[in-house]
């Protein structure tokens, strides 16, 4: 029997990476806001690898914690290993990853859910939302709860419609066997949005007890302090290594002789998988002429012996996958304790939706994360986050924020799915972003945190802290431009030392300091500053003083391509009035709705000489709209 269940400013459907962000966002900018979960022992929930971060995706939790999201902080608590990745590498692709004690990080996030003022959360299964005049008002939940809402965010992951995949084996269910949404999913049919069939899996997990690990190599954590959170000062030290090891050519062998059984190439699965997160038939099949393949044994927390088998993704017979891990260097002897498996679920196409995340068809709804096409906590999480804070400024009629693609690795990631849509779970690569020299995992703070304390999801205190930092930054800066380094006796023998070219004039310490043999601490040798500075203010320093040609250069890029954006296109444009336009790029136009025409100079299909044909429409009308008035 339906019955009024309560009114909120914004409803959040789901609480996983990307449910968390919406709602947590939502109620820090305060609005009254209800999460809905199928199950509350699977907040935050990590039902594949159980770390994050990594290239361009460490990049993101970065800027979710700059604007004030919850991901990093979490992480920062529950960590059992943390390394820094590229370092040997520019600035631009450096990325820090941590491995996840699976079991703390969702306690932890389901605490900070509890505790957040403004926040509710519920467990309810939602089957249904309230649709009028195209405006979503809110949702009814299984039990027939009824709970309105100026706006709502769907977060729903793989459950719409999951199916779980194993060898012959194939039913109803969302991740790690739990309940799916199959009822939602239908109702977003009948509603009229277009829904794609993706796939994803995960390996199997074994026992530890059971490993040798002996016969595999070891991979430690840094022993430096790392953090994803820039508010972060305690740091966890007994870190837990990882191990790596290597499939052999009798595990191809078992794979090759099986790969009848498997649902890839059976034709059981239909979803489209992954590109870049190959399972290893799809792995062995494609690369045959590699003789193995890296195999990660990562813990999934302090307080189980279960070990996550990274690279070994997998929906082949579970006795297939016991002969498999057993003929891997170390498994010899493993105890498989839960199968690989594979799912497959609903996702809602993309180009259905503004950059702001808010669908076109439906008014005041939003999606973020997996339904969105993306694969990652980290992808979803960044959605999440810009889909809460859109949705609670739909739900007080403040403007809309959107972030641009040179401002971060979260824009480059909703530009690509709102204006290029996907055919398989999308993920965040360094090579997707033009602007990569400006997102760097050292410059988050810089890039985002004032608009996060505009937002009022930045504390009063870590603000101050934020702009002192900001402060002594440019002061620096301003300090190695004035002053010049004497080619004395001292200075020469270290340009010396270092391999450098001497010295024949005066050169400024900005100038010293571009040079490639030398770094900070050299200049603090022969020109020290009067107060100390921060690593985190050494670090953007020197790579701010290093890299000023190259970043100059982007900036100009950017620049450029603002002036593209700024070119507002009406809403309610016809593109079919258009003459000239190619047949591709008016369809193309026409299905994305582009908000600028640097927006739709990224749209696959539409061309130079189309966007050339746009601008003079455009034009044309401003003409004929100033000379009517």
């Amino acid at each position: 029997m339906a019955y009024e269940a309560g009114h909120y400013d914004v409803i959040v459907i789901g609480a996983g990476h990307a449910g968390v962000e919406a709602g947590l966002a939502a109620a820090r900018m305060g609005a009254k806001t209800l999460m809905l979960t199928l199950n509350l022992d699977m907040v935050a929930f990590m039902p594949c690898n159980p770390s994050i971060g990594g290239p361009a995706k460490g990049i993101v939790v970065r800027e979710i914690d700059a604007l004030g999201g919850e991901m990093a902080r979490t992480i920062d608590k529950t960590y059992i290993q943390m390394r820094m990745l590229n370092t040997r590498k520019g600035p631009a692709v450096r990325a820090l990853r941590a491995q996840a004690d699976k079991f703390m990080y969702q306690h932890e996030m389901k605490r900070t859910l509890e505790n957040e003022r403004n926040l509710t959360l519920r467990q309810g299964h939602v089957e249904k939302l309230i649709i009028e005049d195209d405006q979503c008002k809110g949702v009814i939940t299984q039990a027939g709860a009824i709970y309105t809402a100026a706006t709502t965010v769907i977060t729903t992951g793989t459950f719409l419609r999951g199916e779980i995949i194993l060898g012959e084996l194939k039913y109803s269910s969302g991740p790690n066997n739990q309940q799916p949404s199959i009822r939602l999913s239908e109702h977003l049919e009948e509603l009229g949005f277009e829904l794609v069939r993706f796939k994803t899996g995960t390996p199997p997990r074994v026992n530890g007890h059971s490993i040798d690990y002996s016969k595999t190599e070891e991979q430690p954590g840094d022993e430096n302090d790392r953090a994803f959170s820039y508010e972060t000062v305690d740091f966890i030290t007994n870190q837990i290594p990882c191990w790596l090891t290597y499939t052999s050519e009798k595990t191809h062998q078992i794979i090759d002789e099986n790969l009848h059984l498997s649902p890839m190439y059976s034709g059981m699965i239909k979803g489209t998988g992954p590109r870049y997160c190959p399972s290893i038939e799809d792995k062995v099949v494609r690369f045959n002429d590699k003789p193995r393949h890296q195999i990660f044994l990562e813990p999934e927390g302090r307080n189980t012996e279960e070990v996550y088998v990274q690279g070994l993704s997998t929906s082949l017979p579970e006795h297939v996958q016991h002969a498999m891990l057993r003929s891997i260097s170390g498994l010899e002897n493993v105890e498989m304790m839960r199968p690989g498996y594979a799912i497959e679920y609903d996702a809602l196409v993309p180009t259905q939706l503004w950059p702001t995340l808010e669908t076109k068809k439906i008014s005041h709804l939003f999606t973020a994360g997996q339904i969105n096409g993306t694969s990652g906590y980290e992808e979803a999480a960044g959605q999440g986050i810009m889909a809460g804070i859109n949705a609670c400024q739909k739900a007080f009629d403040r403007e809309p924020v959107i972030l641009d693609r040179s401002q971060a690795y979260i824009g480059v990631l909703i530009d690509d799915l709102v204006t290029k849509g996907t055919n398989e779970p999308y993920r965040l690569l360094t090579s997707r972003a033009e602007y990569r020299l400006l997102l760097r995992h050292d410059n988050a703070d810089l890039r985002l945190t004032e608009l996060g304390h505009d937002l009022g999801m930045i504390s009063e205190e870590r603000y101050r802290t934020f702009t002192a930092k900001r402060e002594a930054i440019e002061n620096e800066k301003n300090r190695l431009e004035g002053m010049i380094l004497k080619p004395n006796e001292e200075l020469q023998a270290m340009v010396k030392e270092l391999g450098g070219s001497p010295l024949k004039d005066g050169v400024r310490a900005s100038d010293f300091l571009k040079r490639p043999e030398v770094n900070y601490s050299h200049i603090a040798q022969v020109a020290s500053s009067d107060a100390p500075l921060s690593p985190d203010v050494v670090e953007q320093v020197e790579i701010q003083v290093k890299y000023e040609g190259y970043i100059e250069k982007s900036l100009q890029q950017v620049e450029k391509m603002k002036k593209m954006d700024e070119k507002k296109i009406p809403v309610d444009l016809d593109f079919k009035a258009i003459n000239g336009l190619a047949h591709e790029a008016r369809q193309k136009l026409e299905e994305v709705r582009p908000l600028s025409v640097g927006q739709a100079s990224r749209i696959s299909g539409v061309n130079p000489s189309d966007i050339s044909i746009l601008l003079v429409y455009l034009e044309q009308g401003r003409i004929q709209k100033v000379s009517n008035e």
